[in-house]
This record gives structure tokens, sequence and C-alpha cells, in this order.
């Protein structure tokens, strides 16, 4: 059968005589089978390398098409339950999903399902049964993918305040390179919402013609208006997300054209911006949830006098009326901002840089000019106030849960060092923003997992700096539908908790968790491979609370990129498995001291399915590799 149906499937493509390249190509496309170009030219250089010429027959055909699908390790398991080798029933299916991959709920109705959606060959399909073809493409789909399929939905609760979740969060949204010399681009703005970013920072200047810009000031960023960004924010706000969108402004303009933002942000993004309090009521006890605020954008900036002075004015124009910030509303400049240390005083301190005691870096410059804030803007601040942070008691005695921090990355860390119970109950309470030193010149990322550990909730990232780092964040937020919005641990929302990341104490549920790494297919070849070659390496990392953190390495394949076999198992105990990330990093090893990197695949511990799993892999830029996988089996209680 599963011949007649290969040859009935390719047979209109060699009605003109034999294919070439292309021509394979083609026809695998036309069969959905996915393939690396570097692979298929090796193997059909291979084919034709046995008879002289550049094109293959339909025997041919069959064999390429054989050594890129039919996986032996597939093989393997088909057999193991098909009665006579060719052929699985129902029933035999339903017993490999719930003996193989744990499927505990799986019954009758659910094997019928998947032979109905990937069995090819419709005589088969007819007899409720599965051939190898249609179990190979199983194997290979999101339903064997090792993230669960459940965790790709929202399933969490929605409705619990905003301070109750971690939130995607980007800094430096407007650079898509360096934060010095790089470029300011709407791009920006545009793929961090397509990846399901919630926090978008916008630093605004005073521009020409009363039109305000965005750029990284003191520096030779270039300058975009503030109105195009406010434009591509309203036209992407929700493409990925229904969740409210915060716009976090570092506000750096005159009170007349902060006048000019909030006529911008009113008239651009109408009934999307939040502009008084949902209901009308003003709950000062408690934030409301993502769900209260779904296709919000939220205004984060300064604000001046209460919520109620705010509503009573709604009414009235208040045009041209601008009004002081206290000092303990004010931050000086290097403190609250997330600048980039300008440029003249950062190019002083380098030249000057081989005697490091003599010359300290620069004294941050105390400010006794008071800011002025336009009432039309700070009236646009409802539930995301940009508070001074002073001390964990400060804020405990005088914060309202309205008024949200912003600590450096420098400050934060000494803070989870030190204090961190003072932090995680700080946390439960009020939205923290954690972001970058300014001396990141390169715009490079700090780990953001030390600051999930202690309930953050804006742990804002350079998304356009890829490496480790982001790739934690895109890993963490694939979770919970990949809404930007991912519920935090009951002990990191508890008040009264007394987790602590270096001592877990009560709050620890040990997971024993065992992967079987066992193969790789089409994995990408070397940038040093003349062929399809490479040496893969495979790290499997674990993120989380200092005890869980650890890192275990394969073997190395020589010169097999296209199907490297390893079969080797790694076991791992995780104390905290709802804080954990996991990481699957492929490498071609070069020489014992250098790896280049060739994908990788990160989500989170709890997300993990038990059974026979394929394991995406990603380029350094977040992309899917999409003919590349990973083997493995996944088993943990």
């Amino acid at each position: 059968t599963s011949h007649t149906w290969f040859w009935s499937v390719i047979q209109n493509d060699f009605k003109t005589g034999n294919i070439d390249l292309e021509g394979c190509m083609r026809l695998l496309e036309k069969m959905q089978i996915s393939f690396d170009e570097e692979h298929l030219k090796h193997i059909f250089k291979k084919t034709i390398d046995k008879h002289s010429g550049h094109i293959i027959s339909m025997d041919d055909f069959r064999a390429i098409y054989r050594a890129l699908v039919h996986r032996p390790e597939f093989e393997e398991l088909f057999k193991a339950y098909s009665t006579d080798g060719k052929i699985l029933p129902d029933s035999q299916l339903l017993k490999f999903l719930v003996k193989e991959q744990f499927q505990t709920e799986a019954n009758e109705t659910t094997a019928l399902e998947i032979i109905m959606k990937y069995e090819p060959i419709d005589e088969v399909r007819k007899k409720r049964q599965m051939s190898f073809e249609g179990f190979i493409r199983y194997m290979k789909s999101d339903e064997c993918s090792i993230f669960k399929s459940q965790h790709r939905t929202i399933y969490q609760d929605m409705n619990q305040p905003l301070c109750d979740y971690f939130i995607s969060s980007s800094h430096n949204t407007y650079l898509i390179a360096d934060q010095l010399m790089g470029p300011s681009h709407l791009w920006g703005y545009t793929s961090a919402l397509l990846k399901g970013c919630r926090c978008l920072e916008i630093d605004c200047w005073d521009g020409n013609n009363n039109e305000p810009i965005v750029y990284h000031g003191h520096t030779l960023t270039s300058k975009i208006p503030f109105r195009s960004v406010i434009h591509v924010i309203d036209k992407y706000a929700f493409m990925s997300s229904a969740y409210p969108l915060v716009l976090s402004l570092e506000n750096h303009c005159s009170p007349k054209q902060q006048e000019v933002m909030a006529d911008c942000m009113k008239t651009i993004l109408g009934d999307k911006l939040l502009s008084s309090p949902i209901g009308g009521e003003v709950d000062m006890t408690r934030l409301p949830s993502p769900e209260a605020l779904k296709f919000k954008v939220l205004v984060k900036n300064k604000k001046t006098g209460t919520l109620e002075e705010s509503m009573l004015r709604m009414e009235d124009d208040y045009r041209g009326e601008t009004e002081d910030l206290s000092d303990s509303d004010f931050q000086s400049e290097d403190e609250d901002t997330d600048d980039t240390i300008p440029l003249q005083r950062s190019r002083r301190y380098t030249k000057r840089r081989g005697d490091q005691r003599s010359s300290p870096p620069p004294q941050k410059k105390t400010k006794v000019k008071k800011s002025k804030i336009a009432i039309a803007l700070s009236d646009l601040v409802v539930y995301t106030k940009s508070q001074k942070f002073v001390s964990f008691q400060h804020s405990l005695e005088h914060q309202m849960c309205y008024e949200n921090n912003s600590i450096g990355e420098t400050q934060a860390r000494k803070l989870v060092r030190y204090s961190a119970r003072d932090f995680i109950s700080h946390t439960t309470r009020f939205i923290t923003r954690i972001y970058p030193k300014g001396t990141r010149m390169s715009s490079s990322n700090y780990n953001p997992q030390e600051f999930w550990n202690v309930g953050c909730q804006m742990v804002a990232l350079n998304f356009q700096t890829p490496g480790t780092q982001m790739e934690l964040q895109d890993g963490k937020f694939l979770d919970n539908g990949g809404c930007g919005y991912v519920l935090k641990p009951e002990f990191l929302r508890d008040r009264n908790t007394s987790f602590t990341p270096q001592n877990v104490g009560g709050y620890s549920k040990p997971m024993s968790l065992s992967i079987r790494l066992i193969s790789g297919y089409q994995l990408p070849p070397s940038s040093l491979s003349k062929t399809n070659k490479a040496d893969p390496i495979v790290q499997i990392e674990i993120y989380g609370v200092p005890e869980d953190q650890t890192r275990k390495k394969s073997s190395v394949i020589k010169s097999n990129a296209l199907c490297p076999k390893w079969n080797e198992t790694f076991s791992f105990n995780i104390q905290v498995p709802e804080l954990a990330l996991i990481r699957f990093c492929v490498e071609d090893e070069i020489s014992l001291i250098n790896r280049e990197f060739l994908g990788q695949f990160t989500l989170p511990v709890m997300s993990l399915n038990t059974g026979y799993r394929n394991i995406p892999l990603m380029s350094r830029e977040g992309i899917k590799l999409e003919s590349a996988s990973l083997f493995a089996h996944v088993w943990y209680y």
C-alpha cells in the first residue's frame, strides 16, 4: 500500500522524464517535507554520483526521500507497536500514547483523531489504521513537541491584580543596534509587539516644530518622531496579545511638548488609551487584572496629585497648565533613567582608563532644578505612576498600589543579595521594573532569571540584542499562549511568604527529571564546512533559583549534522520547578576551546511534555529553523 501511495504521489512529476535538484525540491515541498538545502544537496549529489549526469529517476527520488524522512529511531518505535511491521491499528496507537507518551487520559477517540489528521494514505486511514508514513508525520508534529500543547493557549487565571504577573518588557525599544551610534527605528516597536512584549520604553525629547522626538539622549543614535511611534503602537498593540500594553515614558520634554505627547496619544490611540480608572471607580487597595484591562494602553510616567484630582479635572480643559513635581517624585537623571553615560563623559573616562585608581568614574550630578509636568500628560497616568524607589520600608509605609518603581540592575542585584525577603515582599505589592545599567554601550543584557526569582514583574531587556538572556526571555514568555503575561508562582504572590531564592525551605516541590537525548535531525551545518557537516555537541542547562542552576554536556558526534545519534541520559533534581527554565543548546565543536552556535530551544520546566518528543531549534535571532530538531525521551516525577 505504501509503495502504491508513494508512486501515485510522485508519478506526475516524472511524466516528462527524470528530474533535477530544483524538481526534487519542488516535489518535497509538495509532499510537505521540510528540508535543509545543504543536507538535500549533499544527499542528491551522493545519489547522482552513482551514475553520471544531473538528474534522478523515480527510484533515486525514493532513496533520497527515505534518507531524509525514514528515520531509524522512528522505525524502531513503530515496529515495537506494529503487529506486522507495516501497520499500526488504532488500538496499538492508543497503547503507544498511554505507555510511551504518558497520555493517561488518551482514549480511542484520541487515537482516531491522530490517524485522521496525520495518515496520508486514504485506504489505511479508512481502516482506522496508521502506516509508517503517518507515524513519521505525527512524531514530527507540534503534538509531539517537547513544549506542552496546553501551554500554547492562555490557560492561567488572568483575573489577579497586575502585580501578580511576570510581564514581558523591553528596554530602549526604539533601538535596533547599540546605544551610542545605532539607528533608532520603528521596527524596534513593531518586532517587540509581534513578539508579545507588553511594556515598551519610549525616550522622549523636545524636537523641532513643537514635535517631540524619540532617541537615546546625549548620544548619536538617530531620531524618530514620537507621533510615528504612537501610530505603530496603534497598529500593532494587540496583534499578538489582547492583554494591556504599558508605555513606559522616559520623559525629557518641556511641558509644551508633553502636551503634544498627550494630545498625540489621545487622538491616535482613541478608546484604546486608558485615561481614567475602569468602571469609573478608584479602588486604591488593589490593581485591576489583565483581564479587566484587555485591549487597553496604559501610560507609565510621573504624575502630580491623586487619581481623584485627575478624575475631577476630566471635564475641564487644562491645556497649558503645569505643575512642579516634588523632590520625592523627581529622580536625578542618572538615577531614574536608563540613560547611557553621555558621550563626552564616557570618552573622557576611557582615555585615562590606564590608571583606574586615580580617575574614578564621574560623579552623579545633583539636580537642583525642579521638573515640570504638563497636567494633560499627568492625567493620563492611572495605574502605572512612576515613583522614585527609596527603600523597601519607605514603600511599605508610603507607596500606593498604583505606584511603580524602576530599579537599575546594579542596585537591584545588591538588593537581591542582601534583602531578598524584603524584595519579594515588595514585589507582592508593587510593580517593579528592572533596567540594564547605562554602561552597557553595546546594548548587552543581564541575566533576567535572578530578578524573576524575587518576583520582579517588568524585567526589561534589550530585545535587539540576541544571546542567552533574550533566549531565556523568549522561553519564559512562550508560556500561557505567548500573551506576555505569566502568573507568578503562589509563593511570589503571597504577601506573607517567607520564600527566598537562596533558602527555598518548605516551598520546594522537588522534581526528578530524566532526559534521554536520542538524536539530532538536519542540524545547521558548520560555517566552516564546505558540505553539510558539523561536529555537534548538546548542552542542557537549567536556569532557576541558585541551587537549581546546572549544565550538562553530551559527547561530540564527529562530521554529522544530518542525523547525529547520542543515546545519552541526563538526570536533574530541580527544587523549584515553577521558576526553572530548561535550555537545549546545539553547538559545533571547532576545537577544544572554540564552539560555534547552531541552534537552541528554551522553555519553562513546567511546560515539558513527557515521552518521545521533538525539540524544535531556533536561530540566534529567535527564528525557528524549519527543518532542524533534536529527538529525546523526557520523563519526570
